[in-house]
């Protein structure tokens, strides 16, 4: 391969004077994708993409700047975007963008996939979607992006410890950019994916949302069946005009009589391939409500790893704890030293006398962490024999936080939920989550509410040891991280996430055997 070829710098050189372009990873029509070092971050890997079009004049610069811009505060706003941390323009006057490197599979690489699979990828799709159509705020002013290039390359699948699989789009803004360059430089209007191109899209006109509903409809069609809508007679421009533009797709159930799907999501794929934009769902969240009255779980004959493709974190309920004598604290699973510790706190003076939970650090063990609850004594006695879960999502940008989110789980009861919000660029946050890292077990501490506001329990949570791994790597990422002012934006973040995933849980914890 002849680096030259390409835009990126030689190995020996920085790009913009912080990233260390390594190997190319990634290749289209839109360019080149390498992974790199950031050395200003310790050197954290990236992506960066370099596209393909040079831009040769100050307005073509200022063009690919505001788009650049945009898209990466959109990325702030969606899980499912493809976050982008920087932008710029190489001395060979290549423009490229910063992202964040992902281990992942393009959707591309999957399809065809499994109804549950595919009921959970389109929805993540559809939010994202929606985030970018419903538009962002800069400078008081609302900017709605329209994608222009939905396809399945396009289309990052990452594994999730909540979701299974997380869906991310790659490269918002970049086609609109791609596009007004080249019509500036050669009056042609037209610049996407063929076979995912809308009818007006290959017309060259003014396009809307409902472009990008079409080209999902191409997608979903192809997620499930691993074929085209249109089998044209070649791969030109004008067997595909003639595709988009005269002939009805084929019927789904031609292409795969064995697929068995529910006729509303049958009618919503062949609606979004209407030929008419006023003939296609007119907005996103419109698709996204169908997609959210299916149950993936409903569908029988698929196999139960993909029926619960979406709860892979291991619920390990814990030996039933046993009452805490103040002589011999047993029954927790702890360390014995660490029990002892447990017994013997005091509910700190700081903290009010309420129903509420609160982390720390034991200084035992060289560290060890603990969630401290404060309930009444019934609550306390009813929750001594119950299951476990515990669950961790970060979020590095706007701000480095993590949600430390732990559940107790009685049949006949509501379960007890308790989430912990950590800012990850307070160092004494960083030393308790190496110590969940670390050890595999945490201490749940019971306090009553009762006075004397004594400790009448101690039992513990189970980690999973590939989420340790991943603690461990967070812990890693946050201290390598620029300094940030936005916690509040990063905590909003999880705390949607949060609530999308409550149900997930809960029904993930009522179809698992219970102790106690």
């Amino acid at each position: 391969m002849n680096q030259s070829a390409f835009a990126c710098p030689n190995k020996t050189e920085l790009l913009a004077n912080r990233y260390q372009v390594k190997q190319l990873i990634g290749k289209g029509g839109m360019g080149e994708v390498f992974l790199a070092s950031d050395i200003l971050l310790g050197g954290i890997p990236v992506a960066i993409k370099f596209l393909s079009q040079t831009v040769s004049n100050p307005r073509m610069q200022e063009d690919f700047a505001r788009e650049a811009r945009i898209c990466a505060v959109l990325s702030q706003k969606s899980l499912h975007i493809v976050r982008a941390h920087d932008y710029g323009v190489s001395e060979q006057g290549k423009p490229f963008y910063v992202m964040e490197y992902l281990c992942g599979k393009s959707l591309k690489d999957l399809i065809p996939i499994p109804l549950a699979m595919f009921i959970t990828l389109g929805r993540q799709i559809c939010l994202g979607l929606q985030c970018a159509h419903e538009g962002i705020n800069i400078d008081e002013e609302i900017y709605q992006l329209v994608h222009r290039d939905i396809k399945p390359a396009n289309i990052l699948v990452i594994p999730d410890p909540i979701l299974g699989q997380l869906a991310k789009i790659l490269d918002f803004g970049i086609a609109k950019f791609l596009n007004s360059s080249a019509t500036a430089s050669t009056n042609r209007g037209f610049n996407g994916t063929l076979p995912y191109c809308s009818p007006e899209q290959l017309e060259g006109e003014k396009l809307d949302n409902r472009s990008d509903i079409y080209s999902l409809g191409v997608t979903m069609y192809e997620m499930l069946t691993g074929k085209k809508p249109w089998q044209p007679e070649t791969d030109f421009f004008g067997a595909w005009y003639k595709a988009h533009h005269f002939e009805a797709p084929r019927a789904i159930a031609d292409i795969n009589p064995n697929l068995k799907l529910p006729k509303e999501l049958d009618d919503l794929i062949m609606a979004c391939l209407a030929k008419a934009p006023d003939s296609r769902p007119q907005n996103i969240t419109q698709v996204l409500n169908i997609l959210e009255k299916l149950d993936p779980s409903t569908y029988l004959g698929l196999p139960a790893t993909l029926i619960k493709a979406e709860y892979t974190a291991t619920i390990t309920p814990s030996s039933p704890p046993l009452p805490l004598p103040p002589s011999l604290p047993l029954g927790s699973g702890l360390p014995l030293i660490v029990e002892k510790a447990c017994c013997q706190l005091f509910w700190p003076q700081d903290k009010p006398i309420q129903e509420i939970v609160f982390p720390q650090l034991l200084n035992v063990e060289q560290g060890f962490a603990a969630l401290s609850l404060m309930m009444s004594k019934k609550e306390i006695n009813s929750r001594a024999f119950c299951t476990r879960y515990n669950q961790f999502i970060f979020v590095t940008s706007p701000h480095p936080m993590l949600l430390w989110l732990t559940v107790l789980y009685n049949k006949g009861l509501e379960p007890k939920w308790l989430p912990c919000y950590l800012d990850m660029q307070n160092p004494q946050n960083q030393k308790l989550v190496s110590s969940l890292a670390e050890n595999e077990r945490y201490a749940l501490i019971f306090f009553t509410l009762e006075a004397p506001h004594s400790c009448l329990y101690v039992i513990s949570s189970r980690i999973d040891p590939t989420q340790r791994q991943m603690l461990k790597t967070w812990v890693e990422h946050s201290q390598s991280l620029p300094p940030s002012s936005l916690p509040q934006l990063s905590k909003n973040l999880l705390k949607q996430e949060y609530k999308k995933m409550q149900s997930h849980i809960l029904r993930h914890l009522t179809s698992t055997p219970q102790i106690g």
